[in-house]
């Protein structure tokens, strides 16, 4: 971090300290461009929810099997992870892909628009890849096709993991990158770095951002349930008002932020998506229910806010004559881009993409669980530009109407088969 941080203090680039991009390996990449772009739309075409990426994960593995790579079928129920040895030994670089699907309904008019349909939650729904994970699926089948050619200049070995679930499993079930581990993923052989990318709707083709240290947040879903009691809408003094309560306790939790987090250091996040109280609008009920978010970049403040949150639910409630509990469930880690890892692989990103086309870029509120995998090893996350350059109205991730443009696949299969070499091959 410190030869960055001194290059970046004298506007220099750290490309110079890097090798160019292999010709071959580029050349194989713009080969197969078409290709992969196909891939892309079968499987935008044909999504599936968390945890029930069946087709999908039968076309990976299909695709790997006849690549000559050892694969491994139904980790963390629908993942599958390919691991090609190099004809040379050395260390091992795991590379991550996410594989499912949203419950969104496509508004796009795409010639592969998607054709599918799912009951989610008890609802029936229409099934999207409105998060780009398409892109990345075909990103990381391109580069696998691209380095098993080439296996006589990989120095190690290279274990593509075909994550299911990172959009969170469904309820009472597990899922996602936690499952991935705890069922072996970063072992047998051990896994010393991770790389992993996801494609921007808002960035366009061609440019790639990245942050050190902190890059995504921390997310910690909570419910909180107040107790009250019951009255006649009529006589609030009979009772104890649950709705109230949970008015002051949203008002409190602001003040954490406002108040007592110090944002010079990260931002953070405290939102209230859904209340549940009360059947009639003349009864003061006698429970309320909460539900929430709370995004966090900082460990420390993660802590901090954590507990202040639970100390101002339960004195809040009691000061006004009832009680409070509040619950967490962490969903996702903080994205955490290790500073070593990130200043020996940006010259990489500079010389495949154009070093003006490397920007680096403030943290974001969203959250990835790739972040459990940079828990247990090294990992770097990058961001990839998939947006029309010159487009002034991009639509969001999460969206019916979220694009992304073909020609932002190529610079991905590129990146990822290059910083895999020179990482494996700096040993």
């Amino acid at each position: 971090m410190k030869k960055l941080h001194l290059l970046a203090l004298l506007g220099l680039s750290t490309s110079a300290f890097a090798q160019s991009p292999d010709k071959e390996l580029m050349a194989a990449a713009e080969s197969i461009e078409d290709q992969v772009i196909q891939w892309r739309h079968e499987i935008h075409q044909n999504p599936e929810l968390s945890n029930r990426e069946f087709e999908t994960a039968a076309k990976i593995a299909a695709h790997l099997k006849s690549l000559g790579i050892e694969v491994q079928t139904e980790v963390a129920k629908t993942g599958v992870v390919g691991i090609l040895k190099g004809d040379h030994p050395g260390k091992v670089v795991a590379l991550r892909a996410d594989i499912d699907a949203l419950p969104v309904t496509e508004r796009n008019d795409l010639p592969f628009k998607s054709k599918n349909t799912a009951n989610f939650l008890g609802s029936e729904t229409g099934v999207m890849h409105a998060c780009g994970h398409d892109t990345h699926v075909a990103i990381l089948m391109g580069t696998a096709e691209i380095l098993s050619k080439h296996k006589d200049k990989i120095h190690g070995t290279v274990k593509f993991v075909f994550q299911p679930a990172e959009e969170g499993p469904p309820p009472g079930e597990e899922g996602g990158a936690a499952l991935m581990i705890k069922e072996g993923v970063l072992k047998n052989p051990d896994v010393d770095a991770i790389f992993g990318l996801h494609i921007n709707s808002a960035t366009p083709v061609g440019q790639i951002n990245y942050k050190p240290g902190g890059t995504m947040a921390a997310v910690e879903r909570f419910v909180v349930k107040v107790k009250g009691k019951q009255t006649h809408g009529s006589q609030p003094w009979g009772g104890v008002d649950p709705i109230y309560i949970s008015a002051k306790i949203i008002d409190g939790y602001q003040s954490i932020i406002s108040r007592e987090s110090n944002l010079l250091v990260e931002p953070a996040v405290i939102t209230v998506g859904k209340i549940t109280s009360g059947v009639r609008f003349n009864i003061i009920p006698e429970e309320a229910e909460l539900i929430g978010t709370v995004r966090t970049l900082d460990p420390d403040m993660k802590k901090l806010i954590i507990r202040r949150m639970t100390e101002m639910t339960e004195g809040l409630a009691k000061t006004y004559g009832g009680s409070a509990t509040i619950e967490f469930q962490n969903n996702t880690a903080i994205t955490y881009n290790d500073e070593e890892l990130t200043a020996q692989m940006l010259p990489t990103l500079q010389n495949v993409a154009g070093a003006e086309n490397v920007n680096l870029v403030k943290a974001t509120t969203g959250g990835e669980d790739f972040s459990f995998f940079q828990e247990k090893v090294p990992g770097f996350y990058f961001f990839l530009g998939g947006m029309t350059p010159g487009n002034t109205t991009p639509y969001p991730h999460h969206t019916p109407d979220f694009m992304i443009d073909d020609d932002g696949l190529l610079l991905g299969v590129k990146t990822m088969s290059q910083l895999t070499l020179d990482y494996l091959n700096a040993q």
